[in-house]
């Protein structure tokens, strides 16, 4: 049998979303990208009105909202809705950016917002993606991918995806941003970045979007 849950680790602009919604549509699953959670979670504090220091009133609001993902525009995309709001359009502002990773590390939010990725993963044949799926929020999960590319590709790729999103920024200083949040991400004391001892390690570095999914789906065929 095909596994029902593949996790599916990696740093930041290191091509998650676009491995695993590929991957998602030729399994027939639904992907998931945490991330997701975060952002609208953040867009959430945002027009809340809430410092993102304020780590009692972040917790309140974090178990008080409610969060909802339905396959509204295709059968393996999520749309992200907060409070019956759909706020796909928000989660790429740059308010959300700059707030995200901080909002994020605090304890209470992570643990109310593993609590709505593992339900979500009840539903069975789910690709959820982040930065701590393998160690963390499933580490029961199946099969477990740990992508990776060096801070310069990771950097050029997002570079690209804010320029067709006609952002005004720098290559450098994206890379400068990117490499903020990986130490961001690998230092902190919750939910570190880092492979589950069971991942597979695989290098993105190189490959097409299809050479690296037809990789992980060998994987996920294996009897």
């Amino acid at each position: 049998m095909k596994p029902q849950l593949i996790a599916l680790d990696g740093p930041v602009a290191v091509g998650k979303s676009s491995v695993g919604s590929l991957l998602a549509r030729r399994l027939c699953y639904v992907f998931f990208d945490t991330g997701t959670m975060y952002r609208a979670f953040t867009w959430k504090v945002i027009t809340s009105g809430i410092a993102t220091d304020d780590e009692d009133q972040l917790c309140h609001l974090a178990n008080t909202t409610r969060f909802d993902f339905v396959p509204l525009r295709s059968e393996w995309l999520l749309t992200p809705f907060v409070d019956d709001e759909d706020v796909s359009s928000k989660l790429f502002r740059p308010d959300v950016e700059e707030r995200v990773a901080i909002a994020s590390k605090v304890a209470g939010v992570r643990q109310a917002l593993i609590l709505e990725q593992r339900r979500l993963a009840r539903r069975g044949k789910v690709v959820m993606a982040g930065r701590d799926i393998g160690t963390v929020v499933l580490p029961w999960a199946e099969l477990k991918i740990f992508l990776t590319a060096s801070p310069e590709e990771r950097a050029e790729r997002r570079y690209r995806e804010l320029m067709e999103r006609g952002e005004n920024t720098t290559l450098e200083t994206v890379l400068a941003d990117l490499k903020r949040r990986d130490g961001l991400d690998i230092q902190r004391t919750l939910s570190p970045l880092k492979p589950a001892d069971d991942a597979v390690i695989v290098d993105t570095e190189g490959f097409t979007l299809e050479q690296i999914v037809d990789k992980i789906y060998v994987l996920a065929m294996k009897p």
